[in-house]
């Protein structure tokens, strides 16, 4: 038997399947036949030639209708037969071709697996076969190609986190050096500016470990009632001096009254510090960003608008995923790792929110909304 065909195979019991219905209807068809055609021949034959033949009808008459009665009877047995086996012959030919046709799209998915789970991110499965299995495939290939954007991200990820740590191990190891060597004098300067560097690693461990504990779950939310103007408050209390520096104005606007939310208020301060840091980050001296929260039906929306360098419409959609960056640049200073907007992500969520940005283009600023959900509503 063909491997295709291997016993014990989907093939195999597509075929068997079919053969066992064709098996039990041909078998219920000549039960039935045997069963019922000789009474219903007698009842036609009496219906023709009327209820008191018999009475009138000589003895080769009656002997006649009887073996009319066999000769009907063999004939229709030889003809359901030889239909049947007909039959069963083309259907087992329509069942080969049948379950072909919904097993290989199977077999070309399966292929496409196995090379994918090699490390060949860039295959992807063809789309034939119905409906349904187009849209498999289709679904298929999405997953696939998330799985390469993923992987593209985690290779550029090891080289960022590579080059970062490289230079600042590398400033670190060349002041040690040259203490060692008597070049470098242990001042205060010296030993400040080695410390800058050990943050700067603190800093990007923190981060990492921060991710992997928010994709995983793995962070315990104590969520209160919190009034949302205290959260903005305390955010911008944070970042005011920044700002200041800077000379970026930064204004709150805060619609009155609003209810409470159902939310950490150490978390929900880390996303706003967080959108609002990048706010500072990427509007030159002289710009603006605004602040605020407004009622969203059974959420409180927060916001921060800036009057930075924008977003282009084609990274809107990914500025929340792993490891993503707009800046492509390889300096903390002007980007980060990409992991900063992905933490947020995960808290938002953790709390029942959702996140999205907003941008009308290069140069023209960006917005970044998140939700919380009312403590009415949590209640």
């Amino acid at each position: 038997m063909n491997g295709w065909l291997k016993r014990g195979g989907l093939r195999y019991r597509l075929l068997l399947s079919h053969l066992l219905t064709i098996a039990a209807g041909a078998l219920t068809l000549l039960t039935i036949t045997i069963i019922f055609a000789p009474g219903l021949h007698d009842q036609l034959m009496i219906a023709w030639l009327g209820p008191h033949w018999t009475e009138t009808a000589d003895a080769s008459m009656v002997e006649m209708e009887r073996a009319t009665n066999a000769i009907f009877t063999l004939a229709m047995m030889q003809a359901l037969t030889i239909s049947s086996g007909a039959a069963v012959t083309v259907a087992i030919f329509v069942s080969l071709v049948a379950s072909r046709q919904i097993v290989q799209p199977i077999d070309n998915l399966l292929q496409v697996t196995s090379r994918i789970a090699a490390g060949h991110y860039a295959e992807r499965a063809p789309l034939i076969g119905d409906r349904e299995l187009a849209r498999l495939a289709t679904q298929f290939n999405m997953m696939a190609e998330a799985l390469e954007r993923a992987e593209q991200r985690r290779v550029a990820l090891i080289g960022d986190v590579a080059h970062e740590l490289r230079t600042p191990l590398a400033t670190i190891a060349g002041y040690v050096e040259g203490i060692l060597d008597g070049i470098i004098e242990t001042d205060e300067a010296t030993w400040a500016l080695v410390l800058d560097e050990v943050n700067r690693l603190r800093r990007l461990t923190d981060d990492l470990q921060q991710l992997s504990r928010v994709e995983s779950r793995q962070m315990t939310l104590a969520p209160t009632p919190v009034d949302p103007a205290h959260l903005i408050e305390a955010a911008v209390t944070r970042l005011t001096p920044q700002f200041t520096a800077k000379n970026i104005e930064l204004h709150v606007n805060i619609e009155p009254r609003l209810p409470p939310v159902w939310a950490d208020s150490d978390r929900v301060l880390q996303v706003l510090i967080n959108l609002l840091g990048n706010a500072l980050q990427y509007t030159p001296d002289g710009g603006r960003a605004v602040i605020g929260a407004n009622s969203a039906g059974e959420a409180i929306r927060f916001w921060v608008q800036d009057s930075g360098i924008g977003i282009a419409a084609e990274h809107l959609p990914h500025l929340f995923e792993r490891f993503y960056r707009v800046d492509k640049s390889r300096t903390r200073a002007t980007g980060g790792a990409g992991i900063g907007l992905t933490i947020c992500k995960g808290l938002v969520e953790m709390h029942g929110g959702q996140i999205w940005a907003t941008s009308a283009g290069p140069g023209c600023g960006a917005t970044f909304y998140f939700t919380l959900p009312l403590y009415d509503q949590h209640e």
